[in-house]
Order: C-alpha cells, then structure tokens, then sequence
C-alpha cells in the first residue's frame, strides 16, 4: 500500500498545494486565466498528440473498445438523470448537470500523470481514446438536453452548426486528430519541435492539477446538496464496476487498457461540470460541491482501485 500512497498521493499533493495557494493569496479566478490558457490549449494538446502520434495506427481502431467505454459512461449518466428528474424533481437541466457529475470524470486534468505513472506508456493510448471520443459526446449532449430544457434557446440548426463547431475547433480534438494524421502518415516532428512537444508534456499534468486546486478554492462549500448520496457512489464505485462489466462482456482488451479505462472510470468529477452548470445558470453551487466532494473522497477510492489492480487481485477478462 505503501507503493500506491507513493504513486498517488503526490497527484493529489498538487491539487492540495494549488488549493492551498489559492486560500493563501486571495486572488480571484481571472489571476487563472493564463495558466488554465497554457494547459488547456498547450500542454495537453502537446501530450495527446505526442500518445497518439507515436501509436501504430492499427492500435487506433479499436472501437470495441471506444464504444463500449462511452456505453458504460453513458448507463451511468442515465441513471443518475433519471433519478434526479424523477426522485428530487430535478428540471431536465439540472438533472443534465447531475448525470455529467455522476458520469463525466476528470480524465483531462488528473487521468494522465495518474495512469501513465501507474501503467507507464502502455495506457497513453486508451486513455487518449477515452478522452476524446468522451469529450466529442459530452460537447454534444449537454447543448442538446440543455435545448430541450430551454435554457438553450437557439434554433437547432445553429445549435447543431455551433456544437460541431466547438467539437472541431477544440484544442484537445485538434490535437487528437492531428495525433491520428501523424501515425497514419508516419510523421515525425523535427528534434527541436520533438523536444518542445516532450516538454510540454511533461508540464501537462503539475500545472493542470495546480491549476484544479486554485480552482476548487474559488469555489469553497458551502452545503452538501441533497444529491450527493447518489451521485458520489455512482461516480467512484458504481461506473468503475460497470465499465468492468462492459469491458468483460464485449471482448478481450489488454490488461493495461481494461485498468486505465477502470482507473479513468474511477476519477473524481470533472471541473468541466461546473463550467457547464454556470454555463447554463443551473445547478451550479451544487455542482461546484459535488466536484470538491468526490476529489476528496476520491483520494481513497482511487488509491484502493490502484491496490487492487497492483497486487494482482485483478483479472483483465471478467468473464474468461
């Protein structure tokens, strides 16, 4: 167990010194903007185009694996929808807001440093993988339950002109893409370019995690919603245990890539949750507490799913 603390602790140390950083010097969240500007827009890109694009482009198509990974991400979403707009009387919109918490992790900000570190370069693939395709869905339901609710009130050709377009001109989808291009052309940046990218890299996942604690002290709790009961176990133990499922039921993956998309499964809540909660004016002080709830929590669910994985307890084929 010792050897876990050491692997995720520091990942989590981060956030705490962001957090920390952020209750000390009082600044407000416009002091952010640079640095989430550099992450989001330079370092993860430069990560995720440097995993896809050094990957045999015949390791990309697995979209078995894709797709089963958005299945079981997608159950949970439904569930926790459902029982927010049938259970609490949630609006369509602020139940939109509770499947994204219940389903939508932090794969971008944390899922990197904490899978390459625990399952070394092996992960890098599904996990861009996960990310991606994840990301592309979550653009495209949140805009089109938020329409329905009518909190979007554009028409729906503009709406689906407006969605495809932030898909397409995202940073981490462009990235991707480009990643794609590279490995099915063979591409290899020059060493001065090479040696930029690997930098960058490498500087993805401290500032983002840094960055997610200045964040999460902008937004201090201040009541535990009502919502948490559900939501919290659907997030860190439930959509774990289905995406084991799904995985085992679908086909054979390769150990390293059934524990990456369990350990992405695993992750606390997405700050995108709240970005779209305020977005949308909805749900917005609960989603900011169900993000800092479920990382807190998460510290030892993690920590107990990576054990499990390590100490060879864990089976890649559920059902052999």
């Amino acid at each position: 167990m010792a050897e876990i603390s050491s692997l995720v602790l520091p990942f989590f140390g981060l956030i705490l010194l962001g957090y920390g950083a952020a209750r000390w010097r009082k600044l407000d969240e416009a002091a952010l903007g640079w640095l989430n500007i550099f992450i989001i827009y330079v370092a993860l890109p430069a990560l995720f185009f440097k995993i896809i694009g050094r990957t045999p482009l015949e390791e990309l198509a697995r979209f078995d694996f894709i797709l089963t990974s958005l299945a079981a991400t997608y159950t949970i979403f439904l569930v926790v929808f459902l029982l927010g707009r049938f259970a609490t009387g949630s609006t369509v919109g602020e139940a939109t807001v509770q499947g994204l918490a219940g389903a939508y992790g932090n794969i971008g900000y944390l899922g990197p440093g904490i899978a390459l570190a625990a399952f070394g370069e092996a992960a890098a693939l599904p996990l861009a993988l996960i990310f991606a395709f994840e990301n592309m869905l979550h653009f495209i339901v949140a805009p089109a339950l938020m329409a329905f609710d009518g909190r979007d009130r554009r028409p729906p050709l503009v709406l689906a002109r407006d969605v495809a377009a932030k898909i397409a001109s995202h940073p981490f989808i462009i990235a991707t893409a480009a990643g794609f291009v590279a490995a099915a052309t063979g591409f290899e940046p020059p060493a001065v370019l090479g040696t930029m990218i690997d930098n960058l890299a490498q500087a993805a996942a401290p500032c983002a995690l840094f960055a997610m604690g200045v964040t999460l002290a902008l937004r201090p709790l201040k009541r535990v919603p009502v919502e948490i009961p559900y939501i919290v176990p659907a997030k860190l133990i439930v959509l774990p245990l289905v995406m084991y499922v799904y995985l085992g039921l679908t086909g054979s993956y390769p150990p390293v890539w059934v524990a990456t998309a369990l350990l992405l499964a695993a992750l606390p809540t997405a700050t995108n949750v709240f970005v779209i909660a305020q977005q949308y004016s909805t749900w917005q002080e609960r989603a900011s507490a169900t993000v800092l709830i479920t990382t807190v929590i998460s510290v030892a669910t993690v920590s107990g799913l990576l054990y499990v994985v390590k100490s060879g307890a864990f089976s890649a084929d559920l059902f052999p």
